[in-house]
């Protein structure tokens, strides 16, 4: 069997990496010149996180998010892009303390640590918060090192890349196709929004984290990830708009006084990139899997791409594969 896959971001290789497994005849088209070029998920936290998460999505979150844990696990062991699985802490300023139960009480799966819990854990936060959530159960990738090492084992299993290629569902005929093109679909999605996203990566070696730290706060769901040779992704903002460039003067004046707040070091560091790009979703911010004939399409995945993306490949590959009309009808929700 052949399937025809349009979109290299995360949706794309994680179904292609399902389907070559189960045998499938991979064709992959992607308009950039690369994987990740023009990917939202090149701006990415690659934070793997369903309990952190639930605080404020939909179960199905936490139900499907779960997968990630192992899928990325499996086909990332070797690589240079490893699962770290060292957990989640969650912090809060004093006058946001409150933020600290209310986050609590809406998932689960976390311990109430102490100063000196966090300073085995952040030897540098030793003294700057009394309480913080610790999930321990949760990890983190690099985004781009995870795209390119999906790129490199599809490559190797026999996946057929075709870079430079702008494509429609349309133009295959009778063939399989699959659109995972997240906002470009649009014409064939009419209720699907972009939320745009603005992230930073800083550089500093003042502080060192080993885990994805959240700081709550009411208006802004704040977060750093330490990444290679002292590289820090911050992030991230949620605009209601589908604008896929122009960092604003106001987001950047938010994300570094949060990053300050969490810890004087960040003053110092670097700015080595600003990133933005719009993430594809709907209403109820869960993605949906459609079949309309032989065009099959993924989208949707919110702000959650590589937490959701392994279910809904796994979704995505036993529907195809066993032709399931079902799925027209319904218009199934990842729930």
């Amino acid at each position: 069997m052949k399937v025809n896959i349009i979109g290299a971001g995360v949706a794309g290789l994680t179904l292609a990496t399902e389907l070559i497994e189960r045998g499938v005849n991979v064709h992959i088209y992607e308009r950039s010149r690369y994987v990740g070029e023009q990917a939202c998920s090149w701006f990415a936290g690659g934070m793997l996180a369903p309990w952190c998460e639930r605080e404020s999505a939909e179960p199905a979150v936490l139900h499907y998010g779960k997968t990630a844990l192992t899928w990325w696990e499996k086909h990332l062991t070797g690589t240079n892009a490893a699962v770290v699985s060292k957990g989640t802490m969650v912090f809060a300023q004093v006058r946001d303390r409150q933020e600290l139960s209310r986050f609590s009480r809406r998932t689960e799966r976390f311990e109430w640590i102490d100063n000196e819990a966090i300073s085995t854990l952040e030897p540098d936060f030793s003294g700057r918060f009394k309480q913080a959530l610790y999930f321990p159960d949760e990890a983190h990738v690099n985004p781009r090192l995870a795209l390119v090492a999906l790129f490199e084992l599809l490559t190797k299993k026999g996946a057929h890349f075709h870079f430079n290629q702008s494509v429609e569902p349309s133009e295959f005929g009778g063939e399989t196709v699959v659109d995972c093109r997240g906002l470009l679909a649009k014409p064939e999605w009419s209720d699907i929004r972009g939320v745009k996203g603005e992230m930073l990566i800083i550089r500093t070696e003042e502080i060192t984290l080993n885990r994805p730290v959240r700081l709550l706060h009411p208006r802004i769901p704040f977060y750093i990830i330490p990444r290679e040779d002292h590289h820090f992704m911050v992030g991230a903002t949620m605009i209601e708009n589908a604008q896929r460039a122009r960092f604003s003067a106001r987001s950047m004046l938010e994300l570094l006084s949060s990053a300050y707040a969490l810890h004087p070091s960040f003053a110092e560091a670097e700015i080595v990139e600003m990133g933005v790009d719009a993430r594809p979703a709907f209403a109820d911010n869960l993605p949906r899997l459609q079949k309309d004939g032989n065009i099959w399409r993924v989208n949707g995945l919110y702000r959650h791409g590589f937490l959701l993306s392994p279910s809904m490949a796994i979704k995505a590959a036993d529907a195809i594969l066993n032709q399931d009309d079902k799925v027209e009808q319904m218009n199934e929700y990842l729930s």
